[in-house]
């Protein structure tokens, strides 16, 4: 008898895990070749002028991307909207700096996909979709994206706190984040390389470059003088919370394995990036992207494609919904 807690306990996780499988097993890069034939025209199109008129857009759709999976899945709950009775999700503390543009860009696809095939496509399918592509133009490697998701139908600000990684975590925190929904230590450095492209608000890392400690204004992590940098950058942050400064400082716009040859050389802006080259259970992955890019592209597309099913919705767990910011 003592045995039967464990006994129902594997049997629930066994379940839950088939459950989740079989409704990824549902997906399929081939879902709306009938019912909707111009989408990969529709969400090429769209994604293309968007990053062209805004270039932050690619940035923008990925720390998106991350931010909906991580919390309830991949299934576009990151895009709903408060309202009096519910505060959702992109309210919570951590989503406030989510980048407009990564917004903008679901939502002129969802306008001409609905003009196109009305309430056939998911939000959820056009922000997947829309991030491989973007990641794609910026000379990021492609992936495959299986289609089918539902959109969410559950989106509360209380459930993100302690489910997106933080900068200021520790190195185990981070891990335990990842580690709950699956993902190794090599897949969390992996996953960790979409830093190589966007930008960091000055507040996240000011308390790094400013009066540090009693013997040091600066955190010893950093090179000095990057840090010295990153300090005349961010003068004026106390007035213009916007501010921001690009996670890589060598190539900030191109899609490659520059992240990792910089955290060596103390030029990560989080303390986060700065931890993954200390920690001896991260660091041979960052030194093992640095010297081949290769094997970051491969791992970051096995990541993002196992990301992309974490948690999703089908059936009459989800909806399509009318509008990408509210519930049908």
């Amino acid at each position: 008898m003592a045995t039967r807690p464990n006994s129902l306990l594997l049997t629930i996780i066994t379940i839950s895990f088939f459950i989740s499988s079989s409704h990824s097993q549902q997906l399929t890069t081939t879902y709306y070749q009938k019912t909707c034939p111009k989408f990969d025209q529709i969400m090429q199109d769209t994604t293309t002028n968007k990053q062209i008129n805004s270039p932050t857009t690619a940035a923008a759709a990925l720390r998106l991307f991350f931010h909906d999976c991580l919390v309830e899945g991949c299934d576009a709950s990151v895009l709903i909207s408060s309202t009096h009775f519910n505060k959702a999700e992109r309210d919570a503390d951590i989503n406030l700096s989510l980048p407009g543009d990564g917004f903008d860009v679901v939502v002129r696809a969802k306008t001409a996909l609905e003009l196109a095939c009305p309430g056939v496509v998911s939000c959820s399918d056009i922000l997947a979709v829309a991030t491989r592509n973007l990641v794609t133009m910026m000379g990021g490697p492609f992936y495959t994206v299986k289609l089918g998701r539902r959109d969410g139908l559950v989106s509360r600000a209380s459930r993100v706190e302690g489910n997106l990684p933080r900068p200021t975590m520790s190195m185990n925190q981070l891990i335990s984040i990842f580690s709950s929904r699956g993902f190794s230590i090599q897949e969390m450095v992996a996953l960790t390389g979409a830093h190589t492209i966007g930008f960091s608000h000055c507040k996240e890392f000011s308390t790094e470059i400013y009066n540090y400690s009693r013997t040091s204004p600066i955190d010893p992590s950093f090179n000095r003088r990057y840090a010295e940098g990153l300090r005349s950058a961010c003068a004026d942050y106390h007035k213009n919370p916007t501010l921001s400064v690009f996670n890589d400082v060598m190539t900030p716009r191109n899609f490659d394995n520059a992240y990792y040859q910089n955290l060596p050389k103390g030029l990560g802006v989080l303390k986060s990036d700065r931890a993954l080259v200390m920690d001896p259970r991260t660091r041979p992955y960052v030194q093992l992207y640095a010297r081949n890019q290769k094997m970051f592209f491969e791992a970051f597309s096995r990541a993002m494609e196992k990301l992309s099913l974490y948690g999703v919705k089908t059936g009459r767990r989800g909806e399509i919904r009318r509008r990408c910011d509210s519930f049908n």
